[in-house]
C-alpha cells in the first residue's frame, strides 16, 4: 500500500511546492523509501539559477526521514519536529537532479538512535542509478541537545 502526497504534506512541516515527495512506496521501523517527481519540475523551490544541483537530494531525504518518523508515531498524534544537525560522507554521482528523467526513489534507514538523536543513512536514486548518497543525524528536542539549557534561545 502507498501513501499519497496529501498524507506525507499532512505529516511533515513542508507544504505545497516545499514537498518535495509524491509517496510513500516501502517503510518499516527502520526504513521508508519514498519516490519523488519534483525534480523535473521548473518551479522546484530548491532551482538556482535554472537548475537542480544534485546537493539537493540531501533535502529529499531529510523530508523521507521526516515522514519516516511520522509512520514511527502514525495514530498516536505528531511526531515531533526534527531538526537536521549534520551531514556526512556525502557522495554526489551526480551533478544534477533535474535532467534526470525516471523518478527519484528516496530512502532513508534508521542507522540507530535514541529517543531524542537519530542517525539515518540515505541514498536517491533513478533506477539502478545511485545519485546521492550519505548520513545525517536528527535531533528531535533541541532543548536536550548536550550543552543545552531548556528556554535558551540563540
Amino acid at each position: 500500500m502507498s501513501l499519497d502526497r496529501s498524507w506525507i504534506e499532512s505529516r511533515i512541516p513542508h507544504r505545497y511546492r516545499m514537498c518535495l515527495l509524491d509517496s510513500v512506496d516501502i517503510w518499516d521501523a527502520t526504513r521508508v523509501v519514498c519516490r519523488a517527481t519534483s525534480h523535473r519540475d521548473a518551479d522546484n523551490p530548491l532551482r538556482a539559477h535554472g537548475r537542480l544541483g544534485a546537493a539537493c537530494g540531501i533535502e529529499y531525504a531529510a523530508q523521507a526521514m521526516a515522514v519516516h518518523g511520522a509512520l514511527s508515531v502514525d495514530g498516536k498524534g505528531r511526531p515531533p519536529i526534527g531538526y537536521l544537525t549534520s551531514v556526512r560522507e556525502v557522495v554526489l554521482h551526480a551533478v544534477r537532479l533535474d535532467d534526470v528523467e525516471a523518478d527519484l526513489e528516496v530512502e532513508a534507514v534508521r542507522h540507530s538512535g535514541d529517543g531524542n538523536s537519530i542517525l539515518y543513512h540515505f541514498s536517491v536514486r533513478a533506477g539502478q542509478r545511485e545519485l546521492v548518497r550519505g548520513r545525517a543525524a536528527v535531533l528531535l528536542d533541541s532543548t536536550r541537545a548536550p550543552g543545552s539549557r531548556a528556554g535558551d534561545i540563540e
